[in-house]
């Protein structure tokens, strides 16, 4: 008996995990171009907004760049319905001369809950 009612209980823990999950995550540009950057100008940042165009809370719970000279960081809190906020990108462009190209990529509870969005450039080489 014991099994059968914690056996049922796992089974509507799971369905309400899922149930409900109505987020939609959009950017409103997904690439950003910063052209050109001095490679001794110093870190250079960029904010991607993220809009929730569905009917429940949209939560970013990681972004993870595609190398170590990017660095992103998601905000913190939940995003309301037709509400927006801002996930910031920082790109070190210190000992990187040329072209560049990084993918973020953006898992969220949103039902496309994998979503990449990419910073490119090109880095102008320092004096020497």
């Amino acid at each position: 008996m014991t099994r059968t009612i914690f056996s049922i209980f796992i089974a509507l823990l799971s369905l309400t995990a899922f149930a409900g999950n109505d987020a939609k995550i959009v950017f409103a540009d997904p690439v950003y171009d910063f052209g050109n950057v001095k490679e001794n100008g110093g870190i250079v940042s960029h904010g991607f907004v993220v809009k929730n165009t569905g009917k429940s809370p949209l939560i970013i719970k990681s972004a993870r760049a595609s190398c170590g000279c990017t660095v992103p960081e998601i905000p913190k809190e939940p995003i309301k319905p037709g509400e927006s906020a801002v996930l910031k990108v920082s790109y070190d462009p210190k000992g990187r001369p040329g072209e560049f190209e990084k993918n973020i990529q953006v898992k969220s509870n949103a039902k496309d809950s994998r979503v990449t969005i990419k910073i490119k450039g090109v880095v102008i080489p320092q004096a020497k």
